[in-house]
């Protein structure tokens, strides 16, 4: 009886959560700001076992204490300078949630030291700003990962399977991608993160920014990597009373060789959407996070596919990151939150200024990379 007890209590040891938790070391991230409103996605995982929180990053004492409190985590991790934490810290990655201008600091600050990056959409507030970052990662050997809440929707895998794996709907003709929500201010976001949001310096732009990115980055990975041939955008202020700096709304038309992609970013939808059209020469896919509607016939009615859960560690930005620093796995240079991907991205944002600015046709040249 006694050698019964013995084995039995042995199993429950060896299927014990904590014990199979000790066997991985937890990874070891750093954050770095807390005024981005999506900062609350990782303080939201800082007791599920597989990472570790080291080190937090916030000149802002009143905010801090505040997150740290309401997420029950020690004020000892709290650090007034990124340097200061990386410093004594020391993690292996570190996630960027404080304004877009801030994203070069960060990579500045931790690529030399050998520490791999993942920040919020987009890359940078300025093509300028991503090409140093891209020489950075290059130069000291760093993953620079973005992270999109759309990366996460487990409808990319219908239109991974119906336009790149096996191209049933055939070549890709257009794509329709509407992103946004009635406007920050609308929504209620945290006063800290409205601040830069409608700041043009800060947030590189308004709406064309901070939703427009989602389109363009879902528009190179689905078409495998392919730079534009060019790019006309339009904004407009709907609303200048509430937003005096920054554009509100904004058209963007992406052009290749046989596609064209429609992004509409927006801080005037009567609510909050992510969705995407993806019209291929023989059917078509409409996906947002609950799943996707399909049609190959015309005399057919739509047909329905709830989003699955993606696999680990592809359903989360930090079990991601944690497994491409760990060389896990191997970030592709077409993935959504790769920085090839991301650059195209960038350019394709960049034009869309540029184009909005001067009321014209971007061409994108083939030495602009």
């Amino acid at each position: 009886m006694r050698k019964v007890l013995i084995f039995l209590s042995l199993i429950t040891l060896i299927n014990s959560p904590s014990l199979a938790q000790q066997s991985r070391k937890l990874f070891r991230v750093g954050v770095a700001g807390l005024t981005h409103g999506h900062v609350h996605w990782i303080l939201n995982r800082a007791h599920d076992g597989d990472i570790e929180i080291v080190g937090i990053a916030e000149s802002d004492r009143v905010l801090a204490e505040q997150l740290l409190n309401q997420y029950k985590l020690p004020l000892s991790l709290l650090h007034t300078s990124l340097e200061v934490m990386l410093e004594k810290t020391t993690p292996e990655a570190v996630t960027a949630f404080g304004n877009t201008f801030d994203h070069l600091a960060v990579v500045k600050a931790c690529a030399p030291r050998g520490v791999h990056v993942m920040v919020e959409k987009p890359l940078a507030v300025s093509l300028d700003h991503a090409k140093q970052i891209q020489q950075l990662a290059a130069k000291h050997a760093v993953h620079v990962l973005t992270n999109y809440e759309t990366t996460w929707y487990g409808s990319n895998l219908k239109l991974e399977e119906l336009f790149m794996k096996t191209q049933t709907y055939g070549p890709i003709r257009k794509m329709v991608i509407h992103d946004g929500h009635q406007g920050p201010k609308e929504i209620g976001v945290g006063k800290e993160f409205l601040t830069w949001l409608v700041d043009p310096v800060k947030n590189g732009g308004g709406a064309l920014m901070d939703f427009g990115c989602y389109g363009a980055n879902l528009s190179t990975w689905l078409m495998n990597g392919k730079r534009p041939r060019s790019v006309v955008a339009i904004t407009q202020q709907i609303k200048p009373d509430i937003y005096p700096l920054v554009e509100d709304e904004a058209t963007i038309i992406v052009t290749y060789a046989n596609t064209q992609t429609i992004i509409q970013a927006s801080w005037n939808w009567p609510f909050g959407r992510k969705d995407i059209e993806v019209y291929g020469a023989r059917g078509y896919a409409i996906a947002d996070r609950q799943g996707s509607r399909v049609k190959a016939k015309e005399n057919e009615p739509e047909e329905f596919f709830s989003a699955p859960v993606l696999e680990k560690p592809f359903h989360d930005p930090f079990a991601y990151l944690a497994a491409v620093v760990r060389k896990e796995i191997k970030v592709a240079p077409t993935d959504l939150s790769a920085l090839e991907n991301n650059m195209i991205v960038m350019e394709i944002l960049d034009a869309a200024k540029q184009s909005a600015k001067e009321g014209r046709v971007i061409f994108l040249k083939e030495n602009r990379k």
